[in-house]
């Protein structure tokens, strides 16, 4: 039995329609076919070509969740894990963050844009012919949304916005940004937050790029906005209601990099028992050696049991089962089992590897230096463990 079909052997079927599976199919092929002979090459450019989002589009792949009156395809929670799952395949993070940018960026305009809007902007972002971005983070914080200082003004029928944005994915080429704004300065907490839709070519709206440790193919941009006119047409919900569109996303975001970091893992795991077969040391194959299959069986651990841990949370999000608190902090939960997860499979991946799992261009080697982002982006795992501990009540 070969590394995947090990893996696909501990899936638990009762989750998994043929729909599913046939999906999964149609995901591994786009990977196979217009990701992975080119993601090494991507990554080392620090680009993704802008033809892929078009590819993906056409493929049906950026609509999942999404209305099908604006050329979205609603689905269960599952697609969505398998979609991640899929992608990670590649084994180049920045690659995939780049394609799902939409998947944080335009829900706020599913749920709470108005009809023009979403007429206008979603079937452009899910057909691959726009890019669609979410802007939070600022050089002052992150995952404290409440306490964000860009401000956005009323002055007839334009905000007038200022301030900043960082680390923000697909900021360079993004055609759409869904940003976080102050419309009343007066409030300093949650109730002052609001969303705008901001476009690339605004006046006064200019973009630098960030230089990164990992996820080099994703473009990750800080936004600058100097007196930036938008209209209050591009108001994304109710003036200073932002803040529960926010929340939502967030745990939405959350699950979709668990089941990225999931399907980073079963890399790291196939890309090691593959190599502990072929490498032959002292006479034997690595996988002979106890220590090797002890760490080889470590891995298998870990990645077995962030599935079980998503495939339940996802079951219980799209059936809304159990008490909304708890399903929140263990959302949190699980954004932290899988990405210290995920940071356990690098490294043992890369040690057992070697010299090989050191060289640039190996699928482990982007992947080891790409888990710190996935500890950090979505909430960190300290802010995550104290959301935890607060939505559990102690």
């Amino acid at each position: 039995m070969d590394a995947t079909n090990t893996l696909t052997a501990l899936r638990n079927p009762n989750y998994y329609s043929a729909d599913h599976e046939q999906f999964r199919d149609t995901v591994r092929a786009f990977v196979t076919k217009e990701i992975a002979p080119y993601a090494n090459e991507w990554d080392e450019a620090e680009t993704v070509p802008r033809e892929l989002y078009r590819k993906a589009g056409q493929a049906g792949l950026l609509g999942l969740g999404f209305p099908e009156e604006y050329g979205g395809t609603p689905c269960d929670q599952f697609y969505k894990l398998i979609f991640s799952e899929e992608l990670a395949r590649c084994g180049a993070g920045g690659v995939g963050a780049s394609l799902a940018s939409h998947s944080i960026g335009l829900p706020p305009i599913a749920v709470a844009g108005s009809d023009a809007m979403k007429k206008r902007v979603l079937p452009e972002v899910l057909s691959g012919e726009k890019i669609a971005a979410l802007a939070i983070t600022e050089p002052s914080g992150g995952s404290d949304v409440a306490s964000l200082k860009t401000v956005a003004i009323r002055d007839g029928d334009h905000y007038v916005v200022n301030g900043s944005k960082i680390f923000i994915t697909s900021g360079i080429r993004a055609d759409y940004f869904t940003v976080a704004v102050r419309t009343n300065p007066a409030d300093k907490g949650a109730g002052g937050v609001s969303l705008l839709l901001l476009e690339r070519d605004m006046p006064g709206f200019t973009r630098t790029p960030l230089q990164k440790m990992g996820w080099w193919a994703s473009d990750t941009a800080q936004l600058h906005f100097e007196d930036v006119r938008v209209p209050v047409a591009n108001l994304i919900g109710r003036e200073n209601q932002g803040f529960p569109i926010v929340m939502r996303n967030f745990n939405s975001e959350r699950i979709g990099m668990a089941a990225s970091a999931f399907g980073l893992m079963q890399v790291c795991y196939e890309d090691a028992l593959s190599w502990a077969r072929d490498r032959v040391t002292f006479g034997e194959p690595l996988v002979q050696r106890q220590v090797i299959r002890h760490k080889l069986v470590d891995m298998a651990i870990r990645v077995d049991t962030t599935r079980a841990l998503l495939e339940d949370l996802a079951w219980r999000v799209d059936r809304q089962a159990g008490d909304p608190k708890v399903l929140v902090g263990q959302l949190a939960m699980l954004k932290v089992h899988a990405m210290q997860s995920l940071a356990f499979c690098a490294d043992t991946a890369v040690q057992i590897l070697g010299g090989m799992g050191f060289m640039r261009g190996t699928r482990v080697e982007r992947i080891y230096r790409e888990v710190k982002v996935n500890m950090i982006g979505g909430g960190s795992e300290e802010i995550m463990k104290d959301l935890a501990s607060r939505q559990l009540g102690f």
